[in-house]
């Protein structure tokens, strides 16, 4: 018995290829696979290529980083005198080696959903013009490279390396006694909870935190690169951003990490506070300037978008006005019989759709992805920690008054 004549177009596997292909290349990006560490952790079956179990590492971590240097400092970790330097009460410790490398491998799991949903969006709407997509592969292609690189991680393990060293100067260099190093006038002795903070828990830290850094810079660079392909963008996209306005969500996909950071920040300021060395007007300075550096390491890759978006708003202005001039001579006509400008007397009367609700909307296009709206749960993943170190010294009154006047802003 003979197959039955397909009644498909010719071509028409291609066609339906395409978007697959490309959706199948987008699905490579994960931004939280790939590299030297993530490998290290795949044999060490702390996690799977199908599975981050981003809770249970945070787990394993913190316990490393935070759990060994109190049970090596028993039982002196008990004690909760801050005049003595008790590993309990010291701010840094609590926000560098508990909050913050927990919220840094948090972040990898939401941080990895968030880009991928972002970047499929341009394959489903579909964003890129056909002609683009061969460039827009080959970027992604070398964008996972950047992610892969074993020179990067060495980069951000010899950092890590020179931060454990000025901890231990740093150590040596101490005047007073705590959980990390006795002083004595014979010199400083480095207890077993210090040396564990030197060579394991702060590289560990500052590793995650410029791991993340670096694998931002890659995504933002990946970024920069779709930005200037040809878009099929649209003037009059009721998102007023061309439709590009999912994209200006992406930060908050960072939220974790960046309260991580933030954390290890406002520790930092806490100490400065608790020996009543900031003003109220300083406080909230730093603030505002956490938040700015908070607002510009994502508004990079965004802003490279404010070009395509510029000359979509101005050539859907100029080509709606055209049509609109067209459609409004023409009822003008209707009503007087001739125009009342320079009549050029009779002209066929053909059919124009009204531009008018067209031209509004593509004239609120807004050339900037970046907006309050968009960032304010990553803003206020950068300042809860400074306005809850804030309040243990300012009067909580008007520390959460800036605060809530920076998430205004």
């Amino acid at each position: 018995m003979s197959a039955a004549p397909s009644d498909r177009a010719p071509g028409s596997d291609a066609a339906e290829a395409a978007p697959a292909a490309r959706q199948g290349k987008i699905a490579e990006y994960l931004a939280s696979h790939g590299g030297p560490f993530f490998e290290l952790q795949t044999r060490l079956k702390l996690l799977r290529a199908n599975a981050l179990q981003s809770g249970k590492r945070a787990l394993l971590f913190v316990a490393l980083a935070w759990g060994v240097p109190f049970l090596l400092g028993l039982p002196e970790s008990l004690s909760l005198d801050h005049s003595q330097g008790a590993y309990l009460t010291d701010p840094g410790v609590w926000a560098k080696f508990f909050i913050a490398i927990a919220a840094f491998v948090l972040a990898e799991q939401q941080v990895e959903r968030g880009l991928r949903t972002k970047l499929g969006q341009f394959a489903r709407a579909p964003l890129i013009a056909p002609t683009s997509m061969p460039v827009a592969a080959q970027a992604i292609s070398t964008a996972l490279k950047q992610r892969d690189s074993r020179l990067a991680e060495l980069v951000c393990l010899a950092f890590a390396a020179m931060a454990a060293l000025l901890s231990f100067l740093n150590f040596h260099a101490s005047d007073i006694s705590s959980w990390a190093v006795a002083h004595s006038a014979e010199g400083n002795r480095i207890t077993a909870a210090g040396w564990w903070s030197i060579c394991v828990s702060l590289p560990f830290f500052v590793f995650l935190f410029l791991r993340g850094v670096w694998r931002h810079f890659v995504w933002a660079r990946l970024l920069r690169k779709i930005a200037g392909l040809e878009l099929r963008l649209v003037a009059a996209h009721p998102d007023s951003k061309g439709g590009l306005g999912f994209l200006s969500q992406y930060p908050n996909a960072y939220m974790f990490f960046v309260f991580g950071m933030s954390a290890a920040i406002a520790a930092a300021v806490m100490k400065h506070l608790l020996q009543e060395t900031l003003s109220m007007t300083t406080f909230s300075m730093i603030m505002g300037g956490w938040l700015a550096i908070v607002i510009a390491f994502f508004a990079y890759p965004l802003s490279a978008f404010s070009q395509p978006l510029a000359r979509l708003k101005e050539n859907g202005l100029l080509m709606l006005g055209v049509q609109a001039t067209r459609f409004h001579r023409a009822a003008e006509r209707k009503v007087l019989g001739r125009n009342v400008a320079a009549d050029a007397g009779p002209e066929p009367d053909e059919e124009i759709a009204d531009p008018s609700k067209l031209f509004d909307t593509t004239n609120k296009l807004s050339t900037m992805l970046i907006s309050r709206n968009a960032v304010v749960p990553v803003a206020a993943a950068a300042l809860i920690p400074f306005a809850v170190a804030g309040a243990t010294r300012l009067p909580y009154k008007e520390v959460f008054s800036v605060l809530k006047k920076l998430l205004l802003l």
